[in-house]
């Protein structure tokens, strides 16, 4: 029986994935999610049923979906304390096929600045998840790397640029500084996930994905977060900092579209970008939402607030030469998508 193993699997990309693999694949998938950040699988799974197996939930009426809710660095040591944990505690019979590792501390902006030392348990958690992936052989690996990664001097209002894949050099000699811990986690994860692929045979990809976002995303996120408060018509509208910084938004669809045709044709540790190649201010974002809502708010700065670096965008030519893939769902249609769903929960709250 092969099993999919998704780490973090009920957090933003996590789910999305877990919906891919039940799509693209008939195979078993193991989730495992503390639900520190994620929510639990009966919130976003249609016609959710579940059946108990000592501490898993049996998710499904193919029962194809076995949830822990567990810290995944738990999950990780008694499978490695005992290499047969799985027949021999709940009689599964499992051949482990691709690793999606989203299991992670990270939230949005305040979080990243607010408790850097939090975010630094990351790197706890990944080199548990390589330590075993260097054990356990799995067909595949996916591991999520991110546009923090990218070194902070490439992205101030004076300095800036589209960010390329070659700008951060894992085989070099030298390396900019990344965004604070997180960033630092996530480099640290690409540098693995090299060793990982020359010195144990480890097929992987690492994935930068810029800033993701969907109709389903945490409110703590700032794309959500804008959305409801342009639907419920405030005004003043108020953004963090001056708003003129900006990011390069794309949606979990095409994450998802990326993320899965890269595991197909990359095995090497390779890091690839998944944005637009656009840059959008989040003053432009705001516009964009409040044209949707067909008002006009007054603009609100909040100056003591993060707001991380100034310009965030990334380079698609790699991607495009090598995979021959690009963004299909533009910004306009990816936000209006995500204020649609905004009004529908406000509808639902009243």
């Amino acid at each position: 029986m092969i099993f999919h193993i998704v780490s973090g699997a009920c957090g933003f990309v996590g789910r999305h994935t877990v919906k891919q693999l039940l799509k693209r694949t008939t195979d078993y998938i193991i989730m495992i999610d503390d639900l520190s950040v994620g929510t639990h699988p009966s919130t976003w799974l249609p016609e959710f049923s579940s059946k108990k197996l000592k501490d898993v939930e049996i998710i499904g009426k193919e029962e194809r979906l076995f949830y822990w809710q567990a810290d995944f660095r738990k999950f990780l040591r008694k499978i490695q304390e005992n290499s047969n944990w799985l027949m021999d505690e709940y009689g599964l019979n499992v051949e482990i096929g691709d690793a999606f590792h989203f299991a992670a501390i990270v939230g949005g902006r305040a979080k990243i600045e607010g408790d850097p030392m939090a975010v630094a348990l990351d790197l706890s958690i990944d080199a548990e998840f390589f330590n075993w992936i260097a054990k356990a052989k799995p067909h595949r690996v996916l591991y999520p790397s991110s546009s923090a990664a990218y070194p902070i001097s490439m992205q101030t209002e004076n300095e800036n640029a589209a960010l390329k894949e070659s700008d951060i050099n894992i085989d070099g000699y030298t390396f900019g500084m990344p965004d604070l811990t997180y960033g630092w986690t996530k480099m640290t994860g690409e540098f693995l996930a090299k060793i990982a692929a020359r010195h144990y045979g480890i097929p992987i990809v690492c994935i930068r994905p810029f800033s993701g976002y969907g109709e389903d995303q945490d409110l703590s996120y700032p794309v959500p977060a804008i959305a409801r408060r342009a639907a419920k018509k405030e005004d003043p509208f108020e953004v963090w900092g001056s708003g003129k910084q900006g990011r390069d938004f794309v949606h979990i669809d095409d994450i998802m579209d990326c993320m899965f045709l890269a595991m197909d044709k990359i095995s090497d540790g390779t890091a690839i970008n998944i944005g637009s190649g656009k840059l959008t201010s989040f003053l432009d974002l705001i516009k964009l939402f409040s044209r949707f809502a067909e008002y006009t708010p007054i603009i609100k700065p909040l100056l003591d607030k993060p707001v991380g670096v100034h310009s965030r965008y990334c380079d698609m030519n790699f991607v495009k030469e090598r995979l021959g893939w690009l963004p299909k769902i533009s910004l306009e249609d990816g936000m209006k998508r995500v204020y649609d769903a905004a009004l529908e929960n406000l509808k639902r709250e009243k």
